[in-house]
């Protein structure tokens, strides 16, 4: 929950959250960090079901600490109608719906969108899906992975006659997440001109296909020549770039266009800058082989990784380390920047997770954030938002209508 009086870019939007796992809690977490007002709609009992990822020592999950904090938890039984009427009358004091239901599930709990704009007429929704709200596969349950696989980006990773791969991150979910955000900014600057909200559609799908650079147009660009598919280590169409044997570890270099004569002279080949069977990535990637073999040769003339990065750093040549999660945690860059950054659960104690990867001149501090615990703020968004009384509250608690849990 944000720090009260503390301001940022989004201070007094108002959100209510029914997003769980990763994509759409991302999203509302975006948006609770820039300073919104984010009110997390759990369902009665048991809550989010990411307050079961990630629990190491006790009962706190750091999962749901990373991608909640700064939200108010409203925890209530949707299946009991005064739960549903509480969240139903909340719509009227708010700016934004957020939700990642299976599409169609909102409209069953009557909220759909057409619902909500007779509630508020000026009401944005954001619903987010693996596969979108429309088309043949819309109503197919889906994770990042099931979108990743239709979406063509899990045959380009791997070895070219092996399996496909798939990448341990939650890339696809949280950047499906922050392209939830950005549609939220974009229709609120609408609504300012307007006047009208709208209802979002933002898929996984369509985020990961958007991913591909060069993939979709080649097929027929080229008349089926070139059938885009993954290639190992390696970049398919510049050469050398990729993930290179170094002594005691790996290196990205990415020695093309431009650079290629950098790379040259780091290595002392200056003949090779301008020999036709080089001086070009397209003659390069003919020999592809022959030029990693280059490369590796040359990286084991160095003691170690550090120094042959130092060495191309000198030289102007893109390179880095492949660092693991855990030697990122204490690099020097990664911590100055807030790239990764400790904070303080008020449960769980410190722990490193992801810092806000935006930065703002203009609140160049992080909000004070903290996630909250199971219906911890209930009566509070009922007091304030709806105007019940703390009585009120007590008694559906007591009826099970609202539920509070230490955790």
């Amino acid at each position: 929950m944000t720090t009260q009086g503390t301001q940022h870019v989004l201070s007094g939007l108002r959100v209510l959250d029914f997003t769980r796992a990763l994509a759409g809690p991302t999203c509302s977490r975006m948006l609770a960090e820039m300073g919104a007002d984010v009110i997390k709609v759990e369902s009665a009992p048991k809550g989010d079901l990411g307050r079961n990822f990630s629990m190491f020592g006790n009962k706190r999950s750091l999962f749901h600490v990373q991608h909640n904090r700064g939200k108010k938890s409203l925890c209530v039984n949707l299946r009991d109608p005064r739960g549903m009427a509480l969240v139903t009358e909340l719509i009227q004091h708010v700016d934004i719906v957020v939700e990642n239901f299976k599409p169609g599930v909102m409209a069953d709990m009557g909220l759909g969108y057409e619902r909500l704009k007779e509630l508020k007429p000026d009401i944005i929704l954001c619903s987010i899906s693996a596969l979108g709200q429309t088309g043949p596969l819309a109503h197919k349950p889906g994770y990042d992975y099931i979108a990743q696989a239709y979406s063509g980006v899990t045959s380009m990773i791997g070895e070219e006659d092996d399996a496909p791969y798939i990448p341990l991150v939650g890339m696809g979910d949280v950047s499906t997440g922050v392209h939830g955000a950005l549609a939220v900014l974009a229709a609120l600057r609408h609504r300012d001109n307007t006047g009208r909200g709208q209802h979002l559609d933002v898929a996984l799908l369509d985020v990961y296909y958007h991913y591909h650079e060069v993939n979709v147009h080649t097929p027929r660009a080229t008349e089926g020549a070139i059938q885009p598919t993954r290639v190992g280590r390696h970049m398919t169409y510049a050469c050398p770039s990729g993930v290179f044997r170094g002594n005691g570890g790996y290196l990205v270099i990415m020695a093309i266009f431009h650079h290629w004569p950098d790379f040259c002279k780091a290595i002392e080949r200056p003949e090779l800058i301008d020999d036709p069977q080089y001086s070009t990535d397209q003659a390069r990637l003919k020999r592809r082989d022959e030029v990693t073999k280059l490369v590796e040769d040359w990286l084991q003339t160095f003691p170690d990784v550090e120094s042959a990065v130092a060495h191309l750093e000198s030289f102007h040549v893109p390179v880095a380390p492949v660092l693991s999660v855990a030697e990122t945690l204490d690099y020097p860059h990664l911590r100055e920047r807030g790239t990764v950054t400790t904070i303080n659960d008020p449960i769980h104690g410190d722990l490193d997770v992801p810092g806000f990867p935006l930065k703002f001149s203009e609140f160049p501090d992080e909000l004070p954030l903290h996630a909250p615990t199971l219906g911890q703020h209930n009566e509070e968004v009922l007091t304030s938002y709806l105007g019940r009384s703390v009585e009120e509250v007590r008694q559906l608690r007591k009826a099970g209508v609202v539920v509070e849990e230490h955790r």
